[in-house]
């Protein structure tokens, strides 16, 4: 359980706040993240890892020499937002471009990929790379689509030595390509974690099992098998990833034998001695091995095994020295007499001018109205069922999802509000809500549903003289276009989607068929929350939850829920 917290909404604000308070010899706080205290040099290449919250040591505490520059730092088990990423690499840039690293998951590659879009408009070389060593996540043929784990840890040492070595951006993207490439991780459950403010953990594990094939983002593993003992764990973590291992490698290999949370370091000693006595009887040598919590997930219970094989460039950035918060190896050479220079940060343009009123039409003026009703109603009924969403997501995926929207529509109604004081048009007041949920969620539904709201506020705009159903309906079908367009899903992935499609389409029926907009988005609402629970008995295709199928059958997609809770809502505003 986790006991500590102040509010549960800001634990990753309060727990960066005190970071940095402790460690302010190593990094300074900046909008999304930290990043170094000292000044880079002209021209080096950075490298910005990141991810959600809940994993320490990663993301913050391997920000140091012979490490990460950056760390991006999403909510608990949440992508960081566009906006976020943006920011950490701006601040942190020093001319020779910039490296983004983080893990395989869909939230953190749409965030990533906007934010690295955005920095390569302004002129930025900017790269992303995601790691993929989790071989229970998906079979050999399909590597592309695993998820990174404990993993990411040698991908960024290796790719962070490399750059403060002074290597280019492309030779520091092509070591971490490489090094992601060696590297296999297995890791197993023995009980699951606690989110700050819950009260009962995402998952439970049967007395005397054990989950195989864990995420670090609270989800549960992919089979429950008995619990061996110390011996036999290590040859089952053994055994799985020495078989998956890149063929014609070398005897070298780095490995990490890495604790969840709640694993005492005295009882992966004893698992050590058993993985170090097999890899010396298959004829490996071990390299600088490490073993205790270096990706966690918050208080879970359980552990991971992950090797990198080496070849003589991988080994020499393994090996090499690093300074940082939770990591230190070998000593950090100074010239005698030198000071480390604390920066200055300056992120982003001046903000532009947000006071005074907006110019929009009457109709344009009256839809805004209806539009703040809209979100303030989606707000209410999405904090009381915070909870429930939160229970779903559990089920076969991190939890948070209850949480996410919470952060995000109370993010979009803040910004529609400032809109409204301006007298905005609806065009105005979505797309500043879109924009602000995007930018304050994070998560995979963070990045689609500001996408949605904003392209709804576009499609209407400011300046139409009439704004009629049949407009409102054409906007709704385009928001839908557009998560399609991003998210890549269809109808049948188990996502918000098999329940967005039928509310549009619905909506556009009744519409088309002369029904009122309260009545035709009455009917549509109606359609989404069928449609939603008609997910249960879906397998998901894509996404979190595509690991845990099988868990997966029977309970309703999150995200298909939330959605048609909020059409719901916003159907009784309308007709209030």
């Amino acid at each position: 359980m986790t006991h500590l917290w102040n509010d549960p909404a800001t634990f990753m604000e309060d727990m960066l706040a005190g970071f940095t308070s402790l460690y302010s010899q190593y990094v300074t706080l900046v909008p999304g993240g930290v990043v170094r205290s000292t000044e880079p040099r002209d021209g080096k290449v950075v490298v910005v890892v990141g991810g959600g919250s809940g994993h320490y040591p990663a993301f913050c505490g391997v920000v140091g020499e012979g490490f990460a520059d950056g760390a991006v730092v999403g909510n608990i088990f949440t992508s960081p937002s566009a906006d976020d990423a943006y920011s950490v690499a701006k601040a942190t840039s020093a001319g020779g471009g910039v490296l983004f690293i983080t893990g395989n998951y869909a939230g953190d590659v749409l965030n990533f990929n906007q934010a690295t879009a955005r920095l390569c408009a302004e002129g930025e070389d900017v790269r992303a790379f995601y790691v993929t060593d989790d071989l229970a996540s998906a079979p050999r043929e399909t590597m592309s689509k695993r998820r990174g784990i404990a993993g990411d840890f040698t991908v960024f040492k290796v790719a962070g030595a490399a750059a403060d070595a002074g290597y280019s951006l492309d030779d520091v993207e092509r070591l971490a390509i490489h090094a992601n490439a060696n590297t296999r991780t297995l890791g197993v459950a023995f009980a699951g974690c606690t989110l700050p403010g819950a009260h009962k953990p995402l998952f439970t594990v049967v007395e005397g099992k054990m989950g195989l094939g864990l995420g670090i983002h609270g989800e549960p593993g992919i089979s429950d098998e008995d619990l061996p003992t110390a011996e036999g764990l290590a040859k089952m973590l053994v055994d799985g990833v020495l078989a998956e291992l890149p063929e014609g490698h070398g005897p070298r290999i780095a490995v990490i034998l890495n604790g969840l949370g709640a694993t005492k370091y005295e009882e992966l000693f004893v698992v050590w001695k058993s993985v170090s006595r097999l890899l010396a009887e298959k004829g490996y040598e071990v390299v600088d091995p490490e073993a205790g919590e270096l990706v966690t997930s918050l208080d879970m219970a359980g552990c991971s095994l992950t090797i990198m094989t080496m070849d003589e460039e991988l080994e020499r950035f393994w090996r090499a020295a690093a300074d940082t918060p939770a990591f230190k190896k070998g000593m950090i050479g100074r010239d005698p007499g030198t000071t480390v220079r604390r920066r200055e940060i300056h992120v982003g343009a001046a903000a532009a001018d947000q006071a005074g009123p907006l110019e929009s039409s009457e109709a344009a003026r009256k839809a805004a109205v209806r539009a703040l009703a809209a979100l303030e109603a989606m707000e209410a009924t999405l904090v009381a069922a915070e909870d429930e969403l939160g229970r779903i997501d559990a089920v076969a995926g991190d939890g948070d999802h209850g949480r996410g929207m919470v952060k995000g529509i109370t993010a979009a109604t803040e910004a529609g509000k400032a809109i409204d004081e301006r007298q905005g048009g609806i065009g105005s007041l979505l797309k500043a809500a879109g924009d602000s949920w995007a930018g304050k969620a994070g998560g995979t539904s963070g990045v689609l549903w500001g996408a949605a709201v904003a392209k709804v506020g576009t499609h209407l705009g400011d300046d139409a003289e009439t704004i009629t159903a049949a407009d409102v309906a054409g906007a709704m079908s385009a928001a839908v276009a557009t998560i399609r367009s991003m998210g890549g899903a269809e109808l049948g992935d188990k996502t918000m989607i098999d329940a967005m499609v039928p509310f549009a389409q619905t909506l556009t029926g009744a519409v088309d068929a002369g029904d009122p907009l309260a009545d035709a988005w009455d009917k549509a609402a109606a359609a989404a929350k069928q449609a939603a629970q008609d997910t249960a008995p879906l397998r998901p295709r894509i996404g979190r939850a595509r690991p845990l199928a099988d868990k997966s059958v029977g309970t309703p997609d999150a995200g298909a829920v939330s959605f048609a809770m909020s059409m719901e809502a916003i159907g009784k505003a309308l007709r209030g």
